[in-house]
């Protein structure tokens, strides 16, 4: 393999580029990706009449998917938004404002009529599939119209196609994108051949051993018999990770630009699992030049100090005890009023950076705005940044760490804030068993948990929201926003009476835009990563053990269980898994386990901490 790869990339890098509106495969591919949505615009008013089978319907939209799967890395690229909303967004209402006020809007595009197209009661929506085929051909024209003026970039192209191969494997290979037909394999299959004629295409001379990992990989899908039986660990070592690596190269040979700070995703990446895979600093408001080991460690000593909450007993770490991997092992953390808990379950701060939103209800929008709820909190902290910067400005030792930090003793709520972004921010975790096993460092990982991650990201469905490689709802390829899901969770799954928890989540989350009935009991989908260590589960608390939780899955959620649950995401339908395979997914989410962060005692006011009790010792 190395010298496959070697022999490769040397092909690569010796080539003088072709302009690329002269490259087979990209506007023309649109062109055809229009004609096809015309066919089914046509098909679909045939069945609205009764003038054609299921069969020819379901025949029609297949063969319309792949010929947009083949040129979907370059729409989406140059057209994300306009592409979620309307050509291949998931099959879930969304909200969109009128005069700020929140609006349901119904989905469109192809997977809506995927599912719509390839369900048993299909025959009973002919007019909604005609009507959306025909929305989608109009906006397929729209998107030809306006890519037919424009130039295409070098850089932009294989950029698009790095992004795509990421996009093939955590959404493709998933079945996110083919929600009723499962031609996930087939799917992938045509965006690589069409991925495969580009590469050649910019490639002065044509490099037969490059056209065979692309080409492998092809026929891997190909001659896999079933979705359930595709083994993605395999396929991502031996193709998704070298083809991201080598079309990486082959960027930065081309376009030299650093989009540090511009976007989540880091181009720089050689893996999906790399460790800078995701810019963190893409997620809060510190930017990199700002942040520096003497700022994470003055965030640090904030970080365990209770003095800062109103009555000097709770610090940060009270509900998320580096020992307990940032978590606390409660079902709802206590408070700072005796005897009464916070709302809700403390989740892990390792890798919490990597989130568009904060909180179960996702009612921030950053870690400094997620700092300040806590702050504010009644029975939380219960206390104001002008206290907390008045008691730091009376403390000699914070005097001097600001200074140290700073360069001059002031202390501000900026710098406060930025401090303690700056420690959470570093509490940053891919570099578990899993990771290691991936990237190739070592050889050695549990054979169940390599069939538990097949399941989490094929039959089970768990990577349909816990999406790779954070295993959260932070959604890919471009990560820069996160889902909330409504999964019916119960109030009580040990008592005989099953209820639906009341908790009424993002609805009542105070910002005015997302009220909308639509968000009724939805949460943050939360990462997997160290899931373990973290018990219990959920955003009550109510699941002890990770077998609690997937048999939840199992059984399709609240809906599955016979509850009424308003617009629940979470099918309803059994997973049918079997014993071994929940323990073997249970064997996977262990390989996650990392909990090697910064944890270190913070230096330059030890006295200070002692006087204030060990982190978690003085709790509440």
């Amino acid at each position: 393999m190395l010298l496959l790869l070697s022999g490769i990339a040397g092909g690569i890098f010796s080539f003088t580029p072709p302009a690329l509106d002269a490259v087979p495969g990209i506007k023309g591919g649109v062109r055809e990706f229009y004609q096809a949505t015309n066919s089914l615009k046509n098909i679909g008013q045939a069945f609205k009449f009764k003038r054609i089978t299921a069969d020819s319907l379901q025949a029609t939209l297949s063969s319309t998917r792949l010929t947009y799967k083949k040129i979907e890395f370059i729409l989406a690229y140059y057209y994300p938004e306009y592409v979620e909303s309307h050509i291949n967004g998931a099959p879930l209402l969304h909200l969109e404002s009128e005069n700020s006020r929140p609006v349901v809007m119904e989905p469109e595009g192809l997977q809506v009529l995927d599912e719509l197209v390839f369900a048993a009661e299909v025959e009973h929506e002919r007019v909604k599939i005609a009507e959306l085929a025909q929305k989608l051909e109009t906006h397929a024209g729209i998107l030809l119209a306006d890519l037919d003026k424009k130039s295409l970039d070098r850089g932009d192209v294989v950029e698009a196609m790095r992004l795509q191969l990421v996009r093939l494997f955590t959404l493709g290979l998933t079945g996110f994108d083919t929600p009723g037909s499962q031609n996930a394999l087939q799917e992938a299959a045509a965006s690589l051949e069409s991925l495969k004629e580009v590469a050649s295409s910019i490639h002065a001379d044509k490099i037969a051993s490059g056209d065979r990992l692309f080409q492998e990989a092809i026929i891997s899908l190909q001659q896999t018999l079933s979705f359930n039986s595709f083994d993605r660990l395999s396929f991502l070592k031996t193709y998704i990770n070298p083809l991201y690596q080598q079309l990486g190269q082959l960027q930065k040979a081309i376009d030299t630009a650093d989009a540090s700070g511009i976007q989540a995703w880091n181009r720089g990446s050689n893996s999906l699992f790399d460790e800078d895979f995701l810019d963190p600093y893409y997620f809060t408001a510190l930017g990199r030049e700002e942040d520096s080991p003497a700022l994470r460690n003055l965030g640090k000593v904030l970080f365990y100090d209770p003095s800062l909450s109103q009555n000097g007993k709770m610090s940060c770490a009270s509900c998320h005890n580096p020992q307990k991997a940032f978590a606390d092992g409660e079902a709802k953390s206590l408070s700072l009023v005796e005897g009464k808990t916070v709302e809700r379950n403390a989740p892990t701060l390792i890798n919490a950076v990597y989130a568009s939103r904060y909180f179960y209800d996702m009612r921030a929008f950053n870690l400094e705005q997620q700092a300040a709820h806590v702050i504010f909190n009644e029975i939380e902290f219960n206390t104001a940044h002008a206290e907390i910067l008045a008691k730091l400005k009376a403390n000699k030792q914070y005097r001097k760490l600001f200074k140290k930090t700073f360069g001059n003793k002031v202390i501000t709520r900026d710098r406060f804030s930025k401090a303690l972004a700056s420690y959470v921010l570093s509490l940053r975790s891919f570099n578990s068993p899993f990771d290691q096993y991936v990237r190739g460092e070592t050889s050695m990982l549990d054979e169940q948990a390599k069939r538990g991650f097949n399941l989490f990201m094929g039959k089970a469905a768990c990577g349909t929201c816990h999406f790779a490689p954070t295993f959260s709802g932070l959604v890919p390829p471009l990560y820069m926003k996160n889902e909330s899901e409504i999964l019916g969770v119960l109030q009580n799954p040990k008592a005989a009476a099953k209820n639906v928890d009341p908790d009424e989540g993002r609805l009542r989350n105070g910002i005015f835009r997302e009220e909308a009935w639509i968000y009724e009991k939805s949460f943050k989908t939360t990462t997997v990563r160290n899931a373990a260590l973290t018990a219990p589960y959920f955003h009550n608390g109510a699941y002890e053990t990770l077998e609690e939780v997937v048999d939840f899955y199992d059984t399709g959620g609240g809906q599955g269980q016979g509850l009424e649950v308003v617009n629940q995401t979470l099918s309803a339908d059994s997973l049918h898994l079997t014993k071994d395979e929940k323990e073997a997914i249970i064997a996977f989410i262990r390989s996650l386990n990392d909990v090697a962060v910064d944890a270190a005692p913070a230096t330059g006011v030890a006295d200070h901490a002692k006087q204030q009790g060990a982190p978690g010792h003085n709790r509440r």
